[in-house]
């Protein structure tokens, strides 16, 4: 009888020690994780704009409870997004660039009634078409009844390259001249523009190149490293940081090596394939490619920080304060509030791409959350055409 007094003490113990664990990660939960995004914005019509017509922003976020580390809604959000959401049916255009490469524009038109618009999408790092944030703008863009069109970089996509010359940073020309090339086949509808990670980065080079000229109309950057000297600091920091690096520079040495063309182009090969992470891959391949003097050089050359003023787009950038690969420290807070057509939301939890919401994440790709800021962003720019970037004519 003694014994079974102890094993109910002993088991209540353990309940009562489960509870008051429980409380607290629910305490804690609510505290410190579920925050509404805070918007960082010079005031004015742009700032009152987003106020009034992007519900996310009065929104709490609600990460995914048993998910709210940075890297692990980095790592999930891909897996879970990559293998839970449907593919997307694309018809693919070839364009020859003047310098004799290619790219591919991988299009989804809207069938139902003329479109309003054409969303022009910018993948990652080694990302292409089928990749699931991409998804989720496609998503986005069948909300808005637009055109889709996604523009795989050189040698990404499954395209062969015809030139050896691959992509970077600040390599926005082939941009320009599928900016020229959609608008033509779009027509009289506005261009926009939604750029993911390095996407984001070279769309933002782009925007801030062109200034008043720039061809789109309006534009969203998702988890883009706006600093990217401060965020490559933060990309290399051990452990986990760093694994996330390897395994960025791991697919970049497979985008080489599966270009043969490369092999006559400047590159340290042996500087390659040693490298673990993103920062020696780019001393080894990216600044010898692209004519810049140390890794150091290239990363000041791809910041944004200081070129946010020459945006006259409206540019819309989704930030995690917990991205790691642009931490809450690293986002050009200043700068951005001192622009007049650039607007930051930063949540505080996210990841780098990640922004899961819910018990189960695996939701239908329009009610990701990348999907819908972009579909009640570009909508409520739609609705307020006046707000819109007077792109020139091509």
């Amino acid at each position: 009888m003694l014994g079974i007094f102890m094993y109910i003490f002993e088991l209540k113990k353990e309940l009562l020690v489960g509870f008051s664990l429980s409380i607290l990660y629910i305490t804690y939960y609510l505290v410190e994780v579920v925050k509404k995004p805070i918007l960082i914005c010079q005031e004015g019509d742009f700032r009152q704009f987003l106020e009034e017509n992007v519900p996310l922003l009065s929104e709490h976020y609600w990460p995914t409870p048993w998910c709210v580390e940075s890297r692990l809604q980095t790592v999930l959000g891909s897996l879970l997004r990559s293998r839970l959401l449907p593919p997307v049916k694309y018809h693919r255009e070839v364009l020859q660039l003047s310098d004799g490469g290619q790219v591919a524009l991988d299009w989804v038109r809207h069938e139902a009634g003329p479109a309003r618009a054409v969303l022009l999408v910018l993948p990652g790092l080694t990302g292409s078409a089928d990749a699931d944030y991409v998804r989720c703008l496609a998503a986005a863009a069948s909300a808005l009844r637009a055109h889709c069109v996604v523009f795989n970089n050189r040698g990404l996509g499954g395209l062969p390259l015809t030139t050896p010359r691959l992509y970077c940073a600040v390599s926005h020309s082939d941009l320009a001249e599928v900016v020229r090339a959609v608008r033509s086949a779009a027509g009289d509808v506005p261009l926009l523009a939604a750029g993911v990670s390095l996407g984001g980065l070279i769309l933002g080079h782009y925007l801030a190149e062109h200034g008043e000229r720039a061809g789109v109309h309006a534009a969203l950057a998702v988890s883009s490293p706006l600093d990217v000297e401060k965020g490559s600091e933060s990309m290399e920091r051990a452990p986990l940081n760093a694994l996330l690096s390897y395994h960025m520079a791991r697919n970049l040495r497979r985008t080489l090596h599966a270009h043969e063309r490369l092999r006559a182009a400047p590159c340290d090969w042996s500087g390659v394939d040693r490298a673990r992470s993103v920062r020696e891959f780019d001393a080894a391949f990216t600044t010898k490619h692209f004519g810049f003097g140390s890794v150091d050089a290239y990363y000041r050359a791809a910041t944004l920080r200081d070129k946010l003023a020459a945006v006259r787009v409206p540019l819309l950038c989704l930030c995690a304060a917990d991205d790691p690969f642009q931490p809450l420290g690293a986002i050009p807070v200043a700068e951005a509030e001192a622009a007049r057509s650039v607007a930051l939301l930063v949540t505080a939890r996210g990841g780098h791409i990640g922004f899961l919401e819910g018990w189960w994440p695996a939701r239908g790709a329009r009610d990701q959350y990348i999907a819908r800021l972009a579909a009640q962003y570009f909508a409520g720019l739609l609705r307020h055409r006046e707000l819109l970037h007077a792109a020139p004519d091509c």
